[in-house]
């Protein structure tokens, strides 16, 4: 019995220096890893890693993402059902001089969290400093709600925004299709989509959008995606949007937007995207991609700069304001007929 305690009495402190070293471990993880984001980035938030793979933890995140932010002043924000679709919110500015162009904006969350009135300060202030309309779309999310509805409802508002033009006051030959994220991603096939069916957009601002479900197979991320939207967030939204795991194979138009093979003919495009995103890569290669099909495309790579980092940080650091600012003068050109930079 004695010999018994003994073995017992010494596994307690053996167990504790177990723990307490795998908590070691992850500090030094978690240090370094956020070492690598640009000195004016790092806030006290970054040190609490952050994920998304189950029901629980969605509905949990659905409740604290669950914001209203206030538009700016000086604009006009009216609500309209969209048939065959969700609702959709519109931005005037004050003393808009018709027609102009307009943009349609699609929320990130990776398909599966968000909602419109999240982006009620963006849209207004794309409204406002660029003196245009600006719709911002509701859609359904996964995974009540998977492929194909949220793009089918993203498509009927750009549908709608081009037989509502006349009334709007827009100009139909200069209509932008932008969003982020998960938005960005959506907006991507929308444009995909428009050009098949003949719907013309002007440009498309793409900002670190969420474009190839591929990317849940990959195993090396060279060390991106540890902040805010990681690997496992990604193959859970991705399983959640598709109906299934992502697979090598996926037959279904317009599922991803990576995945179309001809690019040809698409509008000109903005990626925007941090160098420490997980969709850095895929993003990359997107615009590769544009550009080697002949589509005028300006990207914005910025250095230590995790996903969707200006959210939090626009109003006080210089070079979110400066990241911003970059897709505010894009969406100006590409609304008054210029083109992206080649």
């Amino acid at each position: 019995m004695d010999v018994t305690r003994h073995r017992a009495g010494t596994g307690r402190p053996l167990a504790v220096v177990g723990v307490l070293g795998v908590a070691a471990t992850a500090v030094v993880r978690r240090h370094r890893t956020i070492s690598a984001v640009a000195s004016d980035l790092r806030t006290l938030s970054l040190w609490l890693p952050l994920f998304v793979d189950n029901p629980l933890v969605l509905a949990a995140g659905r409740r604290l993402f669950d914001r209203t932010s206030e538009p700016v002043a000086g604009t006009a924000v009216s609500q309209h059902e969209v048939p065959g679709g969700q609702d959709v919110f519109v931005y005037e500015p004050a003393g808009r001089q018709r027609p102009t162009g307009a943009l349609l904006w699609i929320h990130g969350g990776g398909t599966i969290l968000g909602r419109p009135e999240a982006d009620h300060e963006l849209c207004s202030r794309f409204a406002r400093d660029l003196g245009v309309a600006v719709v911002s779309a509701r859609y359904r999310l996964a995974p009540e709600h998977p492929f194909p509805a949220g793009l089918d409802d993203c498509y009927a508002a750009l549908r709608w925004l081009h037989h509502e033009a006349d009334a709007l006051g827009v100009d139909r030959a200069r209509i932008a299709v932008g969003g982020a994220s998960a938005g960005g991603g959506l907006a991507a096939v929308v444009v995909q989509r428009a050009h098949d069916h003949g719907l013309p957009v002007t440009l498309q601002l793409l900002l670190y959008p969420m474009l190839d479900d591929r990317t849940a197979l990959r195993r090396d991320h060279g060390g991106r995606g540890r902040i805010a939207w990681t690997p496992r967030s990604n193959r859970y939204a991705w399983t959640s949007y598709l109906g299934h795991e992502p697979r090598a194979d996926e037959p279904r138009r317009y599922a991803a937007a990576a995945r179309r093979g001809d690019l040809t003919g698409l509008p000109p495009a903005w990626i925007g995207v941090g160098d420490l995103d997980l969709f850095y890569e895929e993003d990359l290669d997107y615009a590769r991609r544009l550009r080697d099909a002949g589509v005028p495309v300006t990207l914005r790579v910025e250095p230590g700069m995790y996903h969707a980092a200006e959210l939090e940080l626009q109003a006080k650091v210089p070079s979110m304001r400066d990241f911003q600012q970059a897709m505010f003068d894009a969406l100006a050109r590409g609304l008054a007929g210029t083109n992206a930079d080649p």
